[in-house]
């Protein structure tokens, strides 16, 4: 199985970052159901703006964590 960690820009141009295995149900969730984040249901629609692919749960979610400990500037710098 698949693991990502994945960022997403919201229309008011504010970064999401979320874990998933799988992206395109992910990121329908976000733009199209009620089942998206609390964060981005009144941010829509979301765009795409980073994926990672990892092999396993634990580092996908070690990564996630990582990022989420970063600033706005720092996560532009890493698009």
């Amino acid at each position: 199985m698949k693991h990502f960690v994945y960022i997403l820009k919201c229309i008011d141009k504010t970064l999401y970052t979320g874990y998933t295995t799988d992206i395109n149900k992910r990121l329908r969730e976000h733009n199209e159901t009620k089942r998206g984040a609390r964060y981005t249901k009144s941010r829509r629609p979301v765009e795409l703006v980073y994926l990672e692919e990892f092999p396993d749960k634990s580092s996908a979610m070690k990564k996630e964590w990582k990022i989420k400990q970063l600033s706005r500037v720092e996560k532009i710098k890493m698009l």
